[in-house]
């Protein structure tokens, strides 16, 4: 019998595996992490058209450094499902800190997939994006409301998630990230992590990211001029934000 608590999950009958099928793409599906997804990673994360606009992987983006992202979402991934696992007899969903799905594939007609992409929520990992606007920002307020966020319970409305994305360029314009975001954010962040708040970025340029949270109900809250360095370029940074109290399920409640 099915845990009831990976709702609203479906589990492939094959392989066991939980996922989360997309509202209006209905051949794209969100998996847990795989093993054999760490030899696609290099080549994806060393494409000019997806690497600009992140600024965390590293560059050029190694074997070693796919197998390390691999272990830690897995990690992240499993915890996730031992914890629903263990809840199976619990009357009512429990709430989780994290997602354990995030890789997005798309379903062939053969049975098989292909990796297309990644979208992870989590809590904010940097406090800079927490200070208050018109307060110092500096390591000692940073470390200060980060600590204050990681220490809020789960299902506290204030806690402030974050959500990452990428997907492969031959799938870019078709609306997928957007339904992406939009499915995980109703389907699971909301229900299953008590989501109410919502903070996302993109690189200045990055029209596709912020076409794609401007359709998710995101509005802009920031903006960092020389935010980071990378690859020898400072880069400014568009901070968006998205509150439940604002946003409704664009397919009903």
């Amino acid at each position: 019998m099915a845990n009831p608590q990976l709702h609203p999950l479906e589990v492939n009958s094959l392989t066991g595996e939980p996922f989360l099928r997309l509202r209006n793409h209905k051949q794209i599906i969100i998996t847990p992490p795989r093993p054999e997804d760490v030899v696609l990673y290099p080549a994806i994360m060393n494409d000019p058209r997806i690497y600009q606009w992140l600024g965390s992987p590293p560059f050029p983006y190694t074997s070693d450094h796919a197998e390390e992202w691999y272990q830690k979402t897995k990690t992240l991934s499993n915890g996730a499902l031992e914890k629903l696992d263990a809840a199976r007899d619990a009357p009512d969903p429990i709430l989780l800190n994290d997602c354990p799905i995030r890789n997005i594939r798309e379903l062939k007609e053969d049975g098989s997939d292909v990796l297309l992409g990644d979208i992870g929520i989590f809590r904010v990992a940097d406090g800079k994006f927490l200070v208050p606007h018109g307060e110092d920002i500096n390591e000692e307020t940073k470390a200060r409301y980060k600590a204050a966020n990681d220490t809020l319970p789960l299902g506290d409305p204030d806690i402030a998630w974050t959500v990452g994305y990428y997907i492969i360029p031959d799938y870019h314009g078709q609306g997928i990230m957007t339904d992406a975001l939009q499915t995980l954010l109703w389907d699971w962040a909301v229900p299953r992590m008590g989501v109410r708040y919502i903070t996302g970025t993109a690189f200045e340029g990055n029209l596709g990211s912020l076409r794609v949270f401007q359709k998710n109900g995101f509005v802009p809250s920031g903006f960092f001029e020389n935010h980071i360095q990378t690859r020898g370029q400072w880069r400014n940074l568009h901070v968006v934000e998205w509150k439940r109290s604002y946003n409704k399920p664009p397919w009903g409640s």
